[in-house]
Protein backbone atom coordinates (compact mmCIF):
# COMPACT_ATOMS: atom_id res chain seq x y z
CA UNK A 1 0.00 0.00 0.00
CA UNK A 2 1.44 3.61 -0.53
CA UNK A 3 1.44 5.82 2.31
CA UNK A 4 -0.76 8.14 0.52
CA UNK A 5 -3.55 5.63 0.65
CA UNK A 6 -3.22 4.88 3.81
CA UNK A 7 -3.12 8.57 5.14
CA UNK A 8 -6.51 8.84 3.44
CA UNK A 9 -8.05 5.68 5.35
CA UNK A 10 -7.23 7.33 8.83
CA UNK A 11 -7.88 10.92 7.55
CA UNK A 12 -11.70 9.13 6.52
CA UNK A 13 -12.13 8.17 10.28
CA UNK A 14 -11.28 11.45 11.53
CA UNK A 15 -12.67 14.94 11.91
CA UNK A 16 -10.45 17.27 11.20
CA UNK A 17 -7.26 15.06 11.86
CA UNK A 18 -3.40 16.00 10.68
CA UNK A 19 -2.10 13.03 9.37
CA UNK A 20 1.33 12.05 8.42
CA UNK A 21 2.38 8.27 7.05
CA UNK A 22 5.74 7.04 6.04
CA UNK A 23 7.00 3.90 4.33
CA UNK A 24 10.29 2.74 2.75
CA UNK A 25 8.99 0.00 1.80
CA UNK A 26 4.93 -0.06 1.53
CA UNK A 27 4.47 -2.75 4.36
CA UNK A 28 6.01 -1.35 7.44
CA UNK A 29 4.78 2.34 7.70
CA UNK A 30 5.25 5.49 10.67
CA UNK A 31 1.90 7.29 11.64
CA UNK A 32 1.46 10.44 13.02
CA UNK A 33 -2.30 11.20 13.85
CA UNK A 34 -3.24 14.21 15.46
CA UNK A 35 -7.06 14.40 16.46
CA UNK A 36 -9.40 15.55 19.39
CA UNK A 37 -10.90 12.12 19.59
CA UNK A 38 -7.82 11.14 21.44
CA UNK A 39 -8.73 13.27 24.16
CA UNK A 40 -8.57 11.40 27.55
CA UNK A 41 -8.15 8.24 25.72
CA UNK A 42 -4.64 5.76 26.59
CA UNK A 43 -2.45 5.03 24.45
CA UNK A 44 -3.53 1.65 23.71
CA UNK A 45 -7.21 2.75 22.92
CA UNK A 46 -5.66 5.59 20.85
CA UNK A 47 -4.06 3.11 18.84
CA UNK A 48 -6.85 0.91 18.61
CA UNK A 49 -8.84 4.15 16.88
CA UNK A 50 -6.28 4.21 14.31
CA UNK A 51 -6.38 0.09 13.79
CA UNK A 52 -10.45 0.67 13.36
CA UNK A 53 -9.90 3.08 10.18
CA UNK A 54 -7.37 0.43 8.44
CA UNK A 55 -9.52 -2.93 9.39
CA UNK A 56 -8.51 -5.77 7.74
CA UNK A 57 -5.66 -4.45 6.24
CA UNK A 58 -3.93 -4.26 9.20
CA UNK A 59 -2.01 -7.51 9.28
CA UNK A 60 -2.08 -8.14 5.71
CA UNK A 61 -1.43 -5.46 3.08
CA UNK A 62 -0.13 -3.37 6.12
CA UNK A 63 2.44 -5.60 7.93
CA UNK A 64 3.38 -3.22 10.97
CA UNK A 65 2.67 0.29 11.61
CA UNK A 66 4.52 2.54 14.35
CA UNK A 67 1.93 4.90 15.64
CA UNK A 68 2.29 8.30 17.48
CA UNK A 69 -1.13 9.85 18.47
CA UNK A 70 -1.71 12.88 19.88
CA UNK A 71 -4.67 15.48 20.96
CA UNK A 72 -3.80 19.08 18.99
CA UNK A 73 -3.17 20.32 22.51
CA UNK A 74 0.04 17.45 22.49
CA UNK A 75 1.06 18.39 19.30
CA UNK A 76 1.32 21.82 19.81
CA UNK A 77 3.07 21.33 23.49
CA UNK A 78 5.41 19.50 21.08
CA UNK A 79 6.06 22.68 19.10
CA UNK A 80 3.93 20.92 15.94
CA UNK A 81 1.26 23.39 15.90
CA UNK A 82 3.69 26.17 15.73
Amino acid sequence: MDPSEVTQLIEAGFDGAIVKVMSNDNTHFEALVVAAEFAGKRPLARHQLVYKCLGSLMGNEIHAMSIKALTPEEWREAGGGA
